[in-house]
Parts: C-alpha cells; structure tokens; sequence
C-alpha cells in the first residue's frame, strides 16, 4: 500500500513535471531586460525566449516577433530548443508508461510486466529532467556573464525571466519522479532475489513403494 501511495505521489510530481517543462518551452520570457543604469523607470519590458521575442509596453499592448531562423541563432539557444522538446517528449512517454506499470491501477498484465514498465517510466523521466536541466543551466550561464562583462552596454543587459525557474523547477520534480520510480521497482526485484520462493519436495508413492519393495527382499 505504501509502495502505491509513493507511485501515486510521483505520478502527481509528474504530471507538475510536464505541464511546467512544456510552458517552459513555449513561454517568451526566458531572459527580460535588466533595470540597471540611471534609467530605472522604463515604459517597455523587453523579453526573449527560445521561439519568440517579445514586447511588452506600459500601455498593455503586447507585441512579438518569431525566431524563423534556426542557423542564426546562438549555439545555447538552438540546444535549448531541441534538448526542451526532448524533455517535453520523453516526460510524455514516461506519463503514458508509468500509467500501465503503477501499482494502483489494472493495466499492464503481471507484476513483473507492471515492474518492468515502471522503472522504463522512471528512466524516461530521468532523462527528460536531465534534458530540461541542461538547456536551462547553460542559459542561466550565458546570462550571468552577459550581465557581468563590462564590456556590454547596460541596455543589453538581461536577467533571467520565469520560464528558466519554471523549467529548473520542472526538472527537478521530474528527477524526483524517476528515482522514485525506479527506486520502488528496484526494492520489490531485490526482494524477490533475496527471497527466492521456497520449493517444497514431495516422494512420489511410487518411489516409497519402490524402497519398500527393496528392503522386504533384503529382510
């Protein structure tokens, strides 16, 4: 029973996991323009993100400008796009294959085929929070030192916007996922190599008969 409360519990860590690496994927805020210099009060908010930039002015408008090309763009950024779909994929089908393999529900044939699946969820999951922890720690990096080189005007200054701490976030829960996964699948396989099932030897009558037989010519 607690083997199924843990599974249900990461299967909700989960489910947080992918709704937020996909938001992070798709939001236009990965890094936001710094208020640094005399010009403190500004009436625009600029924002970049992996497929789109975007504008935003104090007046509400809100404007945004696609990224069509993929060969102009920065080395981190074009990493970010495909590791994140990466992420956004595998986390997909780690949902899908845990929901076969959980204890808690009827799918998924015997045990052993449940475990089996289980732990191929957990490792989808691990992978899917390494994929979205990468993008997101290299273009935190890219930002620091942008804002730290004093060589770069305080205009093209940027720091980090909501989608890099959703997508950290995101990744975080979706390691979780996949330990807990693969973790409760490891226990319950060792315990079954521990503890192999005790086979019970019975004579068969003919043999008993067999040895009496013997004896009576011995006799």
């Amino acid at each position: 029973m607690a083997s199924a409360s843990l599974q249900f519990f990461a299967f909700i860590l989960a489910l947080f996991g992918v709704f937020g690496d996909i938001a992070a994927t798709l939001l236009p805020n990965w890094k936001v323009n710094a208020d640094v210099g005399s010009n403190i009060i500004t009436a625009i908010t600029q924002m970049q993100g992996l497929w789109m930039d975007c504008t935003w002015y104090s007046t509400g408008m809100f404007s945004c400008t696609l990224k069509y090309s993929i060969l102009s763009l920065p080395i981190y950024i074009q990493v970010a796009r495909t590791t994140m779909v990466l992420s956004c994929i595998l986390s997909a089908f780690g949902i899908c294959i845990t929901t076969v393999g959980m204890k808690c529900t009827r799918l998924g044939g015997d045990t052993d085929s449940k475990n089996n699946a289980c732990f191929a969820g957990g490792i989808c999951f691990i992978l899917a929070g390494i994929f979205g922890l990468v993008p997101t720690c290299w273009y935190t990096r890219e930002i620091i030192s942008n804002f730290l080189d004093q060589t770069v005007p305080e205009s093209s200054k940027h720091e980090p916007g909501g989608a890099v701490y959703t997508g950290f976030i995101s990744a975080g829960f979706l390691l979780i996922t996949g330990v807990i996964f693969c973790s409760s699948c490891f226990k319950r396989q060792q315990g079954a190599w521990i503890y192999p099932p005790k086979q019970h030897h019975f004579p068969s009558t003919e043999q008993e008969s067999n040895a009496g037989y013997s004896l009576k010519d011995y006799v």
